[in-house]
């Protein structure tokens, strides 16, 4: 039987990546696995049918979280995820195409599928002081987010993708 749970995978310095990581879970509901990225390994992805990556994009590259934890779980996963959907947010406060470029090679590498469009949440933090605020997320953003959750949890049970 092929894994059905969605695994949402996230970092967060300032809190918008956790809030969105949270309301994509609260969506998804008993179809999702909510873990740091320090926390999981090759085996949570494995057992896991679909991915979403959220984190902030920090000095134009993903967070070192989230690329410690591609290190960690790349090479025992290559060559056995292949076709898997995934889907990325990325928090950033004026670009966040660096931290996106860098998922999107990695998932290229495992032969995943990407299932939705790359969503790049802006701050417009810009000033060091702003940049190292904690963050509050709009209610609209977290609604989407819920939304996302539920819809690549329902689109991996219904074997949509």
């Amino acid at each position: 039987m092929a894994p059905t749970s969605l695994l949402i995978v996230w970092h967060s310095r300032t809190g918008t990546s956790e809030q969105i990581a949270r309301a994509a879970s609260e969506g998804a509901g008993d179809g999702g696995v909510l873990k740091r990225a320090s926390d999981v390994s090759p085996e949570d992805l494995l057992a896991a049918g679909c991915y979403l990556f959220c984190c902030p994009e920090n000095l134009a590259s993903m967070s070192g979280e989230m690329k410690e934890m591609f290190d960690r779980c790349y090479y025992p996963l290559l060559g056995r995820i292949e076709g898997r959907p995934y889907a990325t947010v990325i928090a950033a406060g004026s670009d966040g195409e660096g931290a996106q470029r860098q998922i999107d090679r990695i998932a290229t590498g495992w032969r995943l599928k990407r299932v939705t469009d790359p969503w790049i949440e802006m701050t417009d933090a810009q000033e060091p002081e702003a940049i190292l605020a904690p963050k509050t997320v709009a209610p609209q953003t977290l609604a989407n987010a819920t939304e996302l959750g539920a819809a690549l949890a329902e689109g991996i049970a219904q074997g949509i993708f």
